[in-house]
């Protein structure tokens, strides 16, 4: 009954770990939330406690015959977990997301294991850190300073277009600096076509291009995409 106990203790811990991880990302909408971070750490711990109780499962073998490795075990898990990690890693437009979710899953298993083989003290301080990171840094991350890209394609007559000096001054007035430009004619020859990779300071100055470039009776069309999640 004690051993009982205390497999039902890593996996009530490792359920409830991943359960509390798992509700901070599904709060923010992302696609794996409370059941996968919560399944998670429950295989994470379960496949652990096979290591630690290995020589209760096989009481007729001797010790010495038996030779699962803990850290062999815990090799396997995360490597599995890479796998499911990058299965929310997704491209939408101009922007990667999900590099904080895979994170949060790979801790997450992090834990399980820990968990599983009763490291209760490191693994409830991780998962304590973990929430932090994910709550408390997010409110630090957009008070920072930072830059902010932006993928600019703009469209011109082929007769009538700005050069490109002029299109950068305006761009330059506009809070931006430009990363890199391509040029491209269309097909039939009648539209110019500018593609660049945009930088500024401030999020707010993408509203004020998008402004200018409306009120510009030249601009065929032009479409502005944030890069950055």
């Amino acid at each position: 009954m004690h051993d009982f106990a205390l497999i039902a203790l890593h996996l009530a811990s490792a359920l409830l770990a991943g359960g509390v991880i798992g509700l901070e990302r599904s709060f923010h909408g992302r696609p794996a939330g409370f059941r996968t971070h919560s399944l998670v750490c429950l295989a994470s711990s379960l496949l652990m406690l096979l290591t630690l109780f290995q020589w209760d499962l096989l009481p007729d073998v001797p010790r010495e015959s038996i030779n699962a490795d803990p850290t062999r075990m815990a090799q396997g898990i995360m490597t599995g977990i890479g796998f499911l990690g990058a299965g929310v890693i997704f491209k939408e437009g101009y922007t990667v997301r999900g590099l904080t979710t895979a994170a949060s899953i790979w801790i997450t298993a992090a834990i399980g294991i820990m968990l599983g083989m009763g490291f209760f003290f490191p693994a409830v301080l991780t998962t304590l850190l973990t929430l932090g990171v994910l709550s408390l840094f997010r409110w630090i991350e957009v008070r920072l300073p930072s830059h902010y890209y932006a993928h600019y394609l703009v469209c011109f007559d082929r007769h009538d277009y700005m050069d490109e000096p002029e299109l950068r001054r305006f761009i330059d007035k506009q809070g931006f600096t430009i990363a890199n430009m391509s040029y491209a004619l269309n097909h039939d020859g009648t539209t110019m076509e500018y593609s660049m990779i945009l930088r500024s300071s401030s999020q707010a100055h993408m509203a004020t291009l998008a402004k200018a470039m409306l009120n510009m009776d030249m601009v065929k069309s032009f479409r502005l995409a944030p890069t950055r999640d």
